[in-house]
């Protein structure tokens, strides 16, 4: 007897179906499944002999053949685990699907028929609505990431025997609704303020700035002036996420098996800090079966590399074609996938080895040598693609003992979602959302120049030396800043501001 079912495969962001082709025949026993099935899914087989005994029905005892459509693409995982089951059973008349082209299966069985979660669900279920079907069995600890998309029904498993009970009327498995709760917003568990940094306007000021046009930020100065605790906060004033880019990082997460428990789906922007000691494939994502890495984690929020120069050299050059692109391409022998990497780069560095170079309270006990050394760790092409180069100087003890008089976050989050709000408006045509990715083309006809906000980029680009690149950089931070201001033209204030946060270029680093 024949059986077709269907269950859902990834290939980077996005699924594709695979068709579960089952034949069971007369002949000498034996069991063979084609179609490029890695060595997780071959083992499904010793899985679903054991889970169809302990779920009080009969292995066939026959010739299993069983081919994984289209051939021509790899499977990997455990998740076919659960429609490779049903295939058996339908093809050897133990269960009856009534429309199993509408229908797709997704989960990882244990050997007592248990249905465990997979990782990927949520792009799997979109990939299934979008070809057209309507019905899909999840394992329930994947239920609520699964029932976020609307207009396909999902149906929790936490059995084999309850899908056999649920086709044969015995017991019906209940259609998962979301909660109410799914869409709003959590609650930050450590509860963290911009109002919380004392002092440090500047700093606060050019933090805005960058969450406004989504600019990559270098903030410089000695150790314990607040450099991470400004980083850490950055998250919390970038403009609304919407249900699109919700999605898009949810599916990022849930890829990559870093969805948080009993989130199904990620309302706040993330915020991503790896360790110096990070890899170059931990960045970028890659592995045997590719996977997004931290650029990827962080899309749509912050990625946070506190010490820069202590990095690899190799991890932070893997930053550079992903900060122009907003994606990242991971070739591997099988197949070349890309997954978006869309973040806001806020990184912090001491001005030397020591830390205490430009502190007044202390002494620096580095050579020239060394700190030269220290500070060339990072590329020139690297800077060139950081926007805002600030430095964060030592706090005063009176701006410590202030009692908290500063904006919050809500209120400085309410100016940045009105000038991302004019940026968004304004590029509506030319396929972006922010002022930093403005290309090449664009400058000329949104960053226009008069004549004496020219003469003055003309007069820094001289005596700083500027790159081109870092010329365009200041345009684009002038239109952020602009936009904050509610104006249309860039004056010369905006100019001259924007010249301010270029600090390595004007202090020669």
């Amino acid at each position: 007897m024949f059986a077709s079912i269907n269950t859902v495969s990834l290939m980077g962001l996005d699924g594709f179906i695979v068709e579960v082709q089952t034949d069971i025949s007369n002949g000498l026993i034996a069991f063979d499944m084609i179609g490029l099935p890695d060595a997780a899914v071959r083992e499904a087989r010793e899985r679903a002999k054991a889970s169809i005994k302990n779920s009080g029905c009969e292995y066939p005892r026959k010739r299993i053949t069983i081919n994984l459509a289209p051939a021509s693409l790899k499977k990997e995982g455990s998740g076919f685990d659960l429609a490779i089951t049903i295939g058996i059973l339908a093809a050897s008349g133990q269960i009856n699907i009534p429309d199993p082209e509408k229908t797709v299966f997704i989960g990882e069985l244990a050997l007592d028929g248990s249905v465990k979660a997979v990782n990927g669900v949520l792009p799997m279920v979109i990939s299934a609505y979008e070809h057209g079907f309507t019905k899909c069995f999840v394992p329930a600890e994947n239920a609520d990431e699964a029932a976020v998309i609307q207009g396909i029904e999902v149906y929790p498993v936490r059995r084999l025997g309850e899908v056999l009970d649920h086709f044969d009327g015995v017991y019906r498995i209940g259609r998962h609704m979301p909660g109410p709760e799914i869409l709003q917003a959590a609650e930050s568990a450590a509860a963290i303020d911009m109002i919380d940094v004392k002092g440090q306007e500047q700093a606060k000021r050019a933090m805005e700035i960058a969450a406004s046009g989504s600019h990559n930020v270098l903030m410089i100065g000695p150790a314990g002036t607040g450099k991470s605790m400004l980083a850490k906060r950055m998250s919390t004033i970038l403009p609304d996420m919407t249900f699109e880019e919700m999605l898009e990082v949810t599916k990022l997460h849930s890829i990559a098996g870093a969805l948080p428990a009993k989130t199904p789906l990620i309302t706040e922007r993330p915020f991503r800090s790896p360790h110096h000691t990070v890899s170059a494939n931990a960045l970028s994502g890659g592995g045997a079966v590719p996977r997004p890495g931290e650029l990827s984690l962080a899309h749509c929020g912050v990625l946070f590399l506190d010490e820069l120069p202590e990095f690899r050299r190799d991890s932070l050059e893997v930053l550079r074609q992903p900060l122009e692109d907003g994606s990242i391409t991971i070739s591997r022998v099988n197949a070349t996938l890309t997954y978006p990497c869309n973040i806001t780069l806020v990184t912090a560095m001491n001005p030397c080895p020591c830390g205490n170079f430009g502190n007044p309270k202390r002494s620096c006990t580095c050579s020239a040598n060394q700190i030269r050394r220290y500070r060339s760790r990072i590329s020139g092409p690297l800077l060139d693609r950081i926007d805002i180069q600030i430095e964060v100087p030592s706090v005063s003890y009176d701006d410590l003992s202030k009692i908290a008089d500063g904006e919050t976050s809500a209120q400085i989050r309410e100016r940045v979602n009105k000038a991302r709000k004019i940026q968004t408006d304004r590029y509506k045509n030319e396929g972006i959302t922010s002022n930093s990715q403005l290309g090449a083309g664009m400058l000329d006809k949104y960053c226009r120049l008069g004549k004496e906000e020219d003469a003055m980029m003309r007069n820094a680009f001289d005596k700083l030396g500027l790159s081109a690149r870092a010329h365009s950089k200041i345009l684009k931070v002038a239109r952020t800043i602009a936009d904050l201001d509610t104006s249309e033209d860039i004056k010369i204030r905006h100019i001259a501001e924007a010249i301010q946060y270029r600090n390595l270029d004007r202090l020669g680093y």
